[in-house]
């Protein structure tokens, strides 16, 4: 039959996809907004800016959050915003403001935020385990030598790509 003129899509390879060759990237959260801090985790675990993005392949890096304890929000949703959980018995739903859930487990904030903006998929619970978030300046991940993006956060997508 030979060559299809008229299908000219890329669709990545294995080589694309292999955790190995991943690249890794740094998000310091210290004194960042949630949602903007959020965004760019997320368009960085799915591989949005690369050449190689098909929504069907996990084709985006590593992201690791430091300093998650120190997230702000804007206004007054320290106090107004709401998260929620469920035991999974009858009358189990627990609810917990910005604040209190921040001096507990302020690393769940970020998670949360993140996998919010992730697809509700098999391939979305793939791209969540590549999100490392620590509440402190120290992570375990050195040896990876993660890309500081942190001058990235709110700035556009075209802006982002400019920076490098």
């Amino acid at each position: 039959m030979g060559e299809d003129l008229w299908n000219k899509t890329y669709y990545p390879r294995a080589g694309d996809v292999c955790k190995d060759t991943k690249p890794w990237f740094l998000i310091d959260a210290k004194g960042q907004t949630l949602g903007r801090m959020a965004v760019l985790a997320a368009t960085l675990i799915r591989g949005k800016g690369g050449a190689a993005y098909t929504p069907s392949s996990n084709t985006g890096g590593y992201v690791v959050v430091i300093n998650a304890a120190e997230v702000t929000v804007s206004g007054a949703k320290t106090d107004q915003k709401m998260y929620y959980r469920h035991s999974g018995r009858p009358g189990g739903m627990k609810s917990e403001t910005f604040r209190q859930l921040q001096a507990r487990i302020p690393e769940r904030i970020v998670e949360k935020a993140v996998k919010g903006m992730l697809p509700s998929s098999k391939i979305g619970s793939d791209l969540f385990r590549q999100l490392k978030v620590y509440p402190g300046a120290d992570h375990p991940h050195s040896a990876q030598s993660p890309v500081d993006v942190t001058a990235k956060v709110g700035l556009s997508p075209k802006a982002a790509a400019a920076l490098g």
